[in-house]
């Protein structure tokens, strides 16, 4: 008799079917996320492209060592370290020090990340845990930003991003002057193009939906939860007397809703835990950008729904079979 040894594969969830594998999927957010790091050189100065490169090479490195370290496999020819650094680049200040990015990117891998069973085992975005526990450690460094290279007005105000202008007391008129706009189309338009203060990969709006619109084209990413974040963080602006449109565009709303509350292991997998996840990321936002320290709450808002998600893909959960009752005869 012929002896056939079968190889049973366990890995974490979540399990989709699908034809991408881990690389070409990283692959993909990879390429999506190139236009808006296009931007930030543009808007910032090739410092941009530096910031990034160390947190991508900080955040491949401390994956390999540390898995080395403990004798497991080593898998960051899946990029998912590199999706990892990029993001977390996006997300800091161009003039953050080098050693920083390094350190954020770091703790993100090896704190977020392979501490919990390395991908697929994490319960937290670890882009967002490393901003976190930056914008805690070195918040001097975290909120200090430098005007867009193109800005058409430059005074003290063009270092404060928008969103921080109204955090200090300032009115829509001071963020039309900071960045040279003589009305709301205008600063609508100039929040759209991405030329302000900000993080390196946040400010445009159109190079956010360029690379969000490959992703949904080539079924990477779900839009329910993006579209739920945004319509939440719209209509919640509207509630506390703020301009909708204006929330939407300022600050990380759409670099966290299309980049990093779609990730496949930390948010939920049904279609209802989506919703609500997107829901609720969005009020969280809001409610700290009004409520609390920080003008910005996208970071805090996701990370917490993060925490939620186990609870959230209990809400109607999908069934993927049933067994038939059998017919009992007396």
């Amino acid at each position: 008799m012929e002896n056939k040894t079968m190889k049973l594969v366990l890995s974490g969830a979540p399990h989709f079917v699908t034809g991408n594998d881990i690389q070409k999927t990283m692959g993909m957010v990879i390429i999506a996320l190139l236009p808006a790091l296009a931007g930030g050189v543009y808007f910032f100065g090739p410092r941009a492209l530096l910031v990034t490169a160390v947190s991508i090479v900080s955040a491949v490195a401390a994956e390999f060592l540390f898995r080395k370290a403990l004798r497991r496999e080593t898998h960051i020819t899946d990029l998912s370290a590199v999706v990892t650094g990029m993001l977390l680049a996006l997300i800091l200040p161009v003039s953050s020090p080098l050693w920083m990015a390094a350190v954020g990117s770091a703790f993100a891998i090896i704190m977020a990340k392979e501490l919990f069973g390395g991908l697929g085992g994490n319960f937290a975005n670890p882009a967002l845990v490393g901003r976190a526990v930056l914008l805690m450690s070195w918040p001097a460094f975290m909120t200090r930003w430098s005007p867009s290279l193109h800005a058409a007005v430059v005074d003290a105000t063009t270092t404060a991003t928008p969103l921080g202008i109204l955090k200090l007391g300032g009115s829509l008129t001071d963020v039309m002057k900071s960045v040279g706009a003589s009305g709301k189309p205008a600063l609508y338009l100039q929040m759209f193009l991405g030329n302000h203060s900000g993080s390196i990969g946040e400010t445009s709006a159109l190079l956010l939906l360029l690379g969000a619109a490959f992703l949904v084209a080539t079924r990477v990413i779900d839009v329910r939860t993006p579209v739920a974040m945004i319509a939440a963080t719209f209509v919640a602006s509207w509630l506390f007397g703020q301009d909708p449109t204006f929330s939407v565009l300022a600050g990380g709303i759409l670099l966290g809703a299309f980049f990093m509350a779609t990730d496949y292991v930390t948010t939920p997998v049904t279609p209802i835990g989506k919703w609500a996840f997107g829901i609720g990321a969005g009020l969280m936002t809001v409610l700290i950008r009004q409520l609390g320290n920080f003008p910005e709450g996208v970071t805090y808002g996701i990370l917490l729904m993060n925490v939620l998600v186990p609870y959230l893909d209990k809400i109607l959960p999908r069934k993927f079979g049933f067994v038939k009752p059998r017919k009992v005869n007396a």
